[in-house]
């Protein structure tokens, strides 16, 4: 018996196709040119990521990843920095956590987000809407001038700014221009003042930084929206706090974690400026890592206080990401 041809136009019948791992087999229509994986791997741009990612990753591993673990080793040594170093266990730790100092400098520590953090997100948010607006292109060269400290060493902004608070700086100067002579003083050198002047001189620094951040977001809010808003009769204010403030809520985040590491993390600034004085009015952890590492000779305590202070740091940008987190 002879077998009828296919009709042209008729499909080809249905192949079994092995399955990879020997089950049963799929019955799926083989098409003439299409690849199928029959055995495990992952995809190749998985793979091509990989790669990609490779040099980063091999380069974190060697510059933060593995000083960060030697650190932590050295923390449990009582290590003058020359000499053989003899095993400490948690005492340096003990130590640490025990001494005044450490909370005085973690408190002007966590005082110092008010002017890292709290001021310039305040300001970079109002400059954001009025510099840059939705268009971005009101006062480029302004907001260029701001974001210039990002660019500045600190160590350069800190001696900057260390002759502008001297008794005969610019800042002085411009209060007796204005008849302010009275109020003049060396900032830096006053135990009431010393504090907040190095505070503000961080405002100036991240100041330009959240500009940059805000109004980066606001070009991706919907103009829609504002259009929306205007139609239902709300101003400039209201239109602010209804449709800007919570369109840039991922950008706060960012510039809230990026502000907040900065001023726990202070060191070039404030030791340029006051090196911690006077007195211990201006001291943050970074301050006493240096000199218990580099004056003291305590390299283990310095370590260990290093240690702390980065988990201080893990602690509260985890906090402040579980509260910034958008709900899906």
């Amino acid at each position: 018996m002879t077998s009828t041809p296919l009709h042209p136009h008729q499909p080809a019948a249905r192949r079994p196709v092995p399955a990879p791992d020997g089950g049963r087999p799929s019955h799926r229509a083989a098409t003439p040119g299409r690849t199928l994986r029959v055995g495990p791997g992952r995809p190749r741009s998985r793979r091509s990521a990989h790669l990609y990612l490779a040099p980063a990753l091999a380069l974190y591993t060697a510059f933060v990843a593995l000083p960060w673990l030697h650190t932590m080793w050295l923390s449990l040594f009582a290590w003058d920095g020359v000499t053989p170093g003899t095993w400490a266990g948690l005492d340096n730790y003990r130590e640490v956590l025990t001494d005044s100092a450490l909370r005085s400098s973690i408190l002007h520590a966590l005082g110092f987000i008010g002017f890292y953090s709290l001021l310039p997100i305040a300001l970079g948010l109002l400059l954001a809407a009025v510099i840059g607006g939705r268009g971005g292109r009101r006062y480029p060269i302004s907001r260029t001038v701001l974001f210039l400290p990002q660019v500045v060493p600190l160590v350069a902004v800190g001696v900057t700014w260390k002759w502008m608070y001297s008794t005969d700086g610019v800042v002085n100067q411009i209060l007796r221009a204005v008849g302010l002579g009275s109020v003049t003083r060396a900032w830096l050198g006053d135990f009431t003042w010393a504090y907040v002047a190095v505070g503000l001189v961080g405002t100036w620094v991240m100041l330009g930084l959240c500009l940059i951040v805000f109004q980066a977001g606001i070009q991706k809010i919907d103009t829609s929206l504002y259009e929306a808003a205007r139609l239902d009769g709300a101003g400039p204010v209201r239109e602010f706090f209804a449709v800007t403030l919570p369109g840039l809520r991922a950008e706060i985040g960012v510039a809230l974690t990026i502000t907040v590491i900065s001023a726990l993390a202070s060191f070039d600034v404030v030791y340029v400026t006051t090196a911690g004085g006077p007195g211990d009015s201006t001291t943050v952890p970074g301050v006493l890592i240096y000199r218990l590492a580099f004056t003291n000779g305590q390299v283990g305590a310095a370590c260990a206080l290093a240690v702390v202070l980065s988990a201080l740091i893990t602690l509260v940008v985890l906090a402040i990401g579980r509260i910034t987190r958008e709900k899906h």
